[in-house]
C-alpha cells in the first residue's frame, strides 16, 4: 500500500495497523452479509439446492452457495488489508481460486471425490512446497524434533488434506463450521497478536475470516426459510483450508524464532492441535465407528458427533452452543496445562477430546434405558 497514505493515517493519531484491522473486518462483513440475499435468490430461481440426503440433518431443500459469499469477501478484503500475505506466501490466493471453482462445481454437479482429493492436492501442493508453508519440526512429539524437508512436504500435504475435509465433514448442522470458525479464528488472531508485529497481516487475515463468517451466520442461523442459506463445500473447504494455513503458521513462528516473537512455546504443535480439535476428533471416532462395525470408512452415516447431540433431542442451536461451548473449555485448560511436557498435553488434548465425542453415545444409553 502507498506509504503517503500509511504516513498520513499514521498523522491523525491512528495506528495503520489498527485501522486495517477494522476496515477489513467492517467490509468483510458487509460483503457477505449483502451478498447472501442475492445468492438465495438466485439458488432459488435456478433450483440450486442442498437435497436432503443420508447424512442430512435438515428436512427440505435449502440453497447452499453460501460459500460463495465467504469466497467474494475473503478474495476482497485479504487482498486490500491483508495484502504483505500474498507478498509472503505467492501460491495463497491463486489457492482460494482453485477451492473456490471446485467447491462451486461440487455444490452445484456434486463431483466426484477423486476429483476434489486431486483439487486439494493440488492446492496443498502449492502452498507447501511454493509459499514453503509446512510444518518443519514437531517439538519433541513422539521423540521427533526437525523432520526432514521431503517428509516434511509429505506430511504437510496430508495435514491440508486431512484438515480441509475434516472441516467439511463438521459442517452438518446449523451454525456449528460458522460458530468454530469464529471461536478458533478469535484464538488463533489473539495468539498472533501476542508473537509481535511480524503477524499483524495473519492477525488481519484472521478478523476478515470472523467477519465473513459472523456475516454468513446471520443467514445460517435464521429461522426463515426464505433466509436460511448453507456455506456448502466451497464454503467448508476454503475455511477448512484457512484454518490449516493458519494452524501450520501458528506452529512456523516458533519454528523461525523471529525476533519479534516475544516468548518461545515448546507445546506449539499440541496447541495448535487443541484449537482444531473438534474437526481431528470428530473424523478419527467417525472411523473408528465404522471400522469397528466391519464398514468402509467412506460409507456414509449420521455418527459424527453432531449427529449423537441431535440423537439426544437436542436442537441444531443447542447442539452447536454445546460443541463449541466443550471443545473451548479443552483449549482453556490446555493454555493453562502448556508448559507441561509435550507428549504428556497432548495425551491430555485427545483424552479430553475423545471424551466430549463419546459423552453424547453414553447419554443416549442411559436415556433409552
Amino acid at each position: 500500500m502507498n506509504n503517503n497514505f500509511e504516513t498520513f493515517i499514521e498523522s491523525t493519531g491512528i495506528s495503520f495497523f489498527y485501522f486495517k484491522l477494522l476496515l477489513g473486518f467492517a467490509f468483510s462483513f458487509l460483503i457477505t452479509y449483502t451478498a447472501i440475499p442475492t445468492i438465495i435468490k438466485i439458488s432459488r430461481r435456478k433450483n440450486l439446492m442442498d437435497e436432503p440426503g443420508a447424512r442430512s440433518s435438515h428436512l427440505r431443500k435449502i440453497p447452499n452457495l453460501g460459500g460463495i459469499a465467504i469466497f467474494f469477501s475473503l478474495g476482497v478484503c485479504a487482498p486490500i488489508f491483508a495484502y504483505e500475505l500474498f507478498d509472503r506466501y505467492k501460491f495463497l490466493f491463486a489457492s482460494f481460486i482453485i477451492l473456490f471453482f471446485v467447491g462451486v462445481m461440487d455444490d452445484i454437479m456434486v463431483l466426484r471425490a477423486y476429483k476434489k482429493l486431486l483439487a486439494q492436492i493440488l492446492v496443498s501442493s502449492l502452498v507447501v512446497i511454493g509459499s514453503d508453508v509446512r510444518i518443519r519440526s514437531l517439538f519433541g512429539v513422539f521423540g521427533i524434533y526437525e523432520v526432514n524437508y521431503y517428509l516434511s512436504v509429505i506430511f504437510s500435504i496430508m495435514t491440508f488434506i486431512i484438515l480441509i475435509n475434516a472441516f467439511n465433514l463438521i459442517d452438518g448442522i446449523d451454525g456449528l463450521a460458522g460458530c468454530y470458525t469464529i471461536a478458533t479464528s478469535i484464538l488463533f488472531g489473539i495468539s498472533f497478536y501476542r508473537l509481535g508485529p511480524h503477524n499483524d497481516p495473519l492477525v488481519i487475515l484472521c478478523a476478515i475470516i470472523i467477519a465473513a463468517s459472523l456475516g454468513f451466520l446471520i443467514y445460517n442461523l435464521s429461522n426463515k426459510r426464505s433466509t436460511k442459506i448453507f456455506m456448502g463445500d466451497t464454503g467448508s473447504m476454503i475455511l477448512g483450508f484457512l484454518l490449516a494455513f493458519t494452524g501450520i503458521s501458528f506452529i512456523e513462528i516458533f519454528i523461525a524464532k523471529n525476533d519479534d516473537v516475544f516468548y518461545y512455546l515448546q507445546t506449539a504443535p499440541v496447541i495448535a492441535v487443541a484449537i482444531l480439535i473438534l474437526p481431528i476428533i470428530d473424523t478419527l471416532t467417525v472411523i473408528i465407528t465404522r471400522i469397528y462395525h466391519k464398514k468402509s470408512v467412506l460409507s456414509p452415516d449420521k455418527n459424527h458427533i453432531h449427529h449423537k447431540l441431535l440423537n439426544l433431542g437436542l436442537t441444531h442451536r443447542r447442539s452447536t452452543a454445546y460443541i463449541v461451548t466443550y471443545y473451548i473449555f479443552i483449549i482453556v485448560v490446555v493454555y493453562f496445562l502448556r508448559h507441561l511436557k509435550i507428549n504428556q498435553l497432548l495425551i491430555v488434548v485427545m483424552v479430553l477430546g475423545f471424551l466430549g465425542a463419546y459423552l453424547p453415545i453414553i447419554l443416549l444409553r442411559f436415556k433409552k434405558d
